[in-house]
C-alpha cells in the first residue's frame, strides 16, 4: 500500500510560481501512475494532470496547460508539479493520487497542500 505525502504550498502573489511535491512510501512507486487534483473552496475537484508509470508520458488539462509541469523522481520516490504564472482562481488545495493499474481512477491519495494566490 501506498502513502503519499504532499508538500511545497504556501501563499504566493499572482504570476509568481510554486513546485508542489508528492512524496511516496510503501511501494515502487515508478510502477504508479500519478495524477494532480486540486479543489477551491465551493467547488468539485478538478483534474490537473497526470504522468504515466515508467516512461513518464504526461498529460495536462486544458485549463492549466503551458503553465504546469508534472514530472517524476523515481529515485526518490516523488512526482513534481510546477506552477508557473499563477492566478488567484489557481487558489486551493491540491493533491497528488496514485494508482498501478490505471491513470483514470486512482486508488491511493495524500492529504493535500493548500495553495493561495494573492492578486
Amino acid at each position: 500500500q501506498v502513502q503519499l505525502v504532499e508538500s511545497g504550498g504556501g501563499s504566493v502573489q499572482a504570476g509568481g510560481s510554486l513546485r508542489l511535491s508528492c512524496a511516496a512510501s510503501g511501494g515502487t512507486f515508478s510502477s504508479y501512475y500519478v495524477g494532480w487534483f486540486r479543489q477551491a473552496p465551493g467547488k468539485e475537484r478538478e483534474f490537473i494532470g497526470r504522468i504515466a508509470r515508467y516512461l513518464g508520458t504526461t498529460y495536462y488539462a486544458d485549463s492549466v496547460k503551458g503553465r504546469v509541469t508534472i514530472s517524476r523522481d523515481n529515485a526518490k520516490n516523488t512526482v513534481y508539479l510546477q506552477m508557473n504564472s499563477l492566478k488567484p482562481e489557481d487558489t486551493a488545495v491540491y493533491y497528488c493520487a496514485a494508482d498501478s493499474r490505471t491513470p483514470n481512477q486512482y486508488t491511493y491519495w495524500g492529504q493535500g497542500t493548500q495553495v493561495t494566490v494573492s492578486s
